[in-house]
C-alpha cells in the first residue's frame, strides 16, 4: 500500500507540532487539531491532515488572530452568540456549545451564532456532537466567493456547506449528513490540483466561463452549484442565514477582506439546535424508534445512509490508523522544518 501509515495519535501530535510552530495558541491548536484528525479518521482526506497546509498559511499571512479569547453572550432566552475575535471556528464552538445545549433543553430549540470566525473544515463535528447530545442539529456557513450562481460566469458565493444531526438509540451512531452547496468540496479540487489529475467538467468554470477540467483553471475561475438553479437557492439561504442575520460577513465580503492573501474565510456560522422532547416529552423514545424505522428501510434496499461510509472508516482507522499520501507527508515536514528553523 502507498502512503505514509500514521496512527490518529500520530496525526494529532504532527497537527498539534506544526500548529504550535506556526505561532498559534495552545487551546487553538488543540481544538484545530481534533478537526484535523477527525477528518483522517473517517476517510475524508479533503478535511484531513491536508488542512494543515492550509491552516499554517491562513497563520503565515496574518489573517487569523492566534491567540484570540472568543467571548459568549446570550441576547435573547433561546439565543446564544460567540464573538471569536478572529481566531479559527474550533474554539469558538468549543465555548459555545454548552450554552446551546442548556438552552435548547430549556426552550426546545435555540441557536448559536458564531461571529468573526475562521473557517476551513467540516461542518459534520458540530452537528455530530450535538447529535451525540441528543439533539437534532442543523449547521450552516458561508466562505469565500468562490462559486458561481447557476446560470452565471462569476463568483457570488461560497461552497456554502449544510450539515444536519438526528440523534439515534444505541449502539447506532447519530444520521449526519454535511455537504457543500457547490457540486463539490474546493479542497477536492486542490487535492486533484496537487495530483495532476483532471475533474469533472460539471465541477466549475475558467475565468472565461467556459467548462473545463483542469482544475487549476477553475480554481482561477469558478465553482458550480449542485443541482443548478436549487443548489442556487441553497448556497443563496446559506449566506443569508450565516451572514446577514447574523451580522455577519457574506462570501463576497470575506474573499473582499482577505485581499488577495488566499487565506481561509472570515465570517460566521449559524448552529440550531431541537430538543425532540420539547415537542414530544414522554414518547420522543416512540417517535425516535419510527425514525429509525425509515433508516432500516433504506438500508434494507441496499442503499447507504449518508454518514455510513464515514462511520466505517472510522472503524477501520481506530484499527488500523491511516495513511497519508507521500507528498503531502513530505510537505507537512517540510513546512514543520522551515517553522522550527
Amino acid at each position: 500500500m502507498s502512503g505514509v501509515a500514521l496512527t490518529l495519535d500520530d496525526v494529532r501530535a504532527l497537527a498539534r507540532r506544526v500548529l504550535r510552530a506556526a505561532g498559534l495558541a495552545e487551546d487553538h491548536a488543540d481544538a484545530v487539531a481534533e478537526t484535523m484528525v477527525a477528518g483522517e479518521r473517517d476517510g475524508c482526506a479533503s478535511h484531513g491532515i491536508y488542512r494543515l497546509l492550509v491552516a499554517a498559511n491562513t497563520i503565515a499571512k496574518g489573517k487569523v488572530v492566534r491567540d484570540a479569547v472568543p467571548i459568549l453572550s446570550e441576547p435573547a432566552r433561546a439565543l446564544a452568540r460567540v464573538d471569536g475575535k478572529g481566531g479559527f471556528a474550533q474554539l469558538a464552538f468549543q465555548v459555545g456549545k454548552p450554552a446551546l445545549i442548556a438552552k435548547a433543553r430549556a426552550c426546545g430549540i435555540a441557536a448559536l451564532a458564531l461571529n468573526n470566525i475562521v473557517h476551513f473544515a467540516a461542518l459534520w463535528p458540530e452537528v455530530e456532537a450535538l447529535a451525540e447530545e441528543g439533539l437534532v442539529a442543523l449547521a450552516f456557513t458561508p466562505s469565500h466567493a468562490w462559486v458561481a450562481p447557476a446560470g452565471g460566469t462569476r463568483p457570488v458565493f461560497g461552497t456554502n456547506p449544510i450539515a444536519f444531526g438526528w440523534p439515534r438509540p444505541a449502539p447506532a451512531p447519530p444520521f449526519v449528513f454535511d455537504f457543500a452547496t457547490s457540486m463539490v468540496a474546493r479542497g477536492e479540487i486542490e487535492l486533484h490540483r496537487r495530483a495532476g489529475k483532471p475533474v469533472p467538467e460539471e465541477w466549475g468554470i475558467d475565468a472565461e466561463g467556459r467548462p473545463t477540467i483542469d482544475p487549476a483553471a477553475i480554481l482561477d475561475g469558478a465553482m458550480r452549484t449542485f443541482g443548478g438553479h436549487k443548489g442556487s437557492a441553497l448556497a443563496a439561504m446559506v449566506e443569508l442565514v450565516a451572514g446577514p442575520l447574523i451580522g455577519d460577513l457574506t462570501s463576497a465580503e470575506s474573499i473582499a477582506a482577505d485581499g488577495g492573501a488566499g487565506a481561509s474565510p472570515l465570517g460566521g456560522e449559524l448552529i440550531v439546535a431541537i430538543d425532540p422532547a420539547g415537542f414530544l416529552g414522554d414518547a420522543v423514545l416512540e417517535h425516535l424508534a419510527r425514525a429509525d424505522a425509515m433508516f432500516d428501510a433504506i438500508e434494507a434496499q441496499g442503499a447507504r445512509l449518508p454518514s455510513s461510509r464515514r462511520y466505517a472508516a472510522r472503524s477501520r482507522s481506530l484499527a488500523e490508523g491511516v495513511r497519508i499520501p507521500d507528498k503531502l507527508y513530505a510537505d507537512i515536514l517540510a513546512l514543520e522544518a522551515s517553522l522550527t528553523r
